[in-house]
């Protein structure tokens, strides 16, 4: 009896942390009381999507103004505050009809304040990111099929979908090897993973069809791209916007 008593414990707290848990979180769950301390090459925009968070919420939560600036050793609180009467996104001043021209600050940035790209309210038409059979769809159920995965070969072109800006470019998200995520609007992201290599540096304006990566190897040793859009922070299926083929 006691035996049973304590499995039916089990399942009851297993069940109660899972609820806690963001759905849209990919290999990450939220704990430390819901929070996470900043680390050298960290974004705003990266942190966001490591827990399946909308960057604009979590702009909001932690005071961060316009600019996104944070910094390594920073502790940044990953859910809303009890009593909290702030609208998600009120920190964020920059006009969706205009060009993106000041570079959000990260713990480390390389920035191109050179070029100048529209990024609209909506992005419009999306390109594909590559050549190459669609090999794993989305499913909202899956943790590992947040969006697409498209075969191909070593080192194949990778190119942006969209107008957008670099808000990341790094390999400090387990999971993804080397990863880019753009920015195309204050609603929609786009990331690009298991990359061989990173030709583009955060705070670059890039434009749809550009260069920005080089394909690498899956996790299973074969060449592919692992492919999202996130929408308001969460994922959505990426075969949604890109045009058939």
């Amino acid at each position: 009896m006691k035996l049973f008593i304590h499995i039916i414990g089990i399942i009851f707290a297993a069940s109660l942390l899972a609820s806690c848990i963001n759905p849209a979180a990919v290999n990450y769950k939220i704990t430390d009381k819901g929070s996470y301390r900043v680390k050298q090459g960290d974004t705003l925009y990266s942190i966001a999507w490591r827990y399946g968070l909308d960057y604009k919420k979590l702009a909001t939560w932690n005071h961060i103004d316009e600019s996104f600036t944070i910094h390594p050793g920073q502790r940044l609180l990953l859910l809303e505050p009890s009593g909290s009467t702030q609208q998600p996104g009120t920190v964020v001043q920059t006009k969706t009809d205009l060009p993106i021209q000041v570079p959000e600050t990260t713990a480390d940035t390389h920035s191109d304040e050179s070029k100048i790209v529209e990024v609209s309210k909506s992005p419009g038409r999306w390109l594909w990111p590559t050549e190459g059979k669609v090999l794993s769809t989305y499913s909202a159920k899956e943790l590992d099929r947040r969006g697409i995965d498209i075969a191909g070969t070593l080192g194949q072109g990778i190119q942006a979908v969209a107008n957008g800006k670099v808000v990341y470019s790094g390999n400090g998200l387990a999971g993804y090897g080397n990863l880019i995520i753009i920015k195309h609007s204050e609603t929609y992201l786009s990331a690009y993973a298991y990359n061989q290599e990173r030709l583009v540096k955060e705070g670059m304006m890039v434009t749809a069809g550009e260069d920005i990566a080089k394909m690498g190897k899956h996790k299973t040793g074969a060449a592919r791209l692992h492919f999202q859009i996130r929408k308001n922070g969460k994922p959505v299926d990426p075969l949604r916007f890109l045009p058939k083929r």
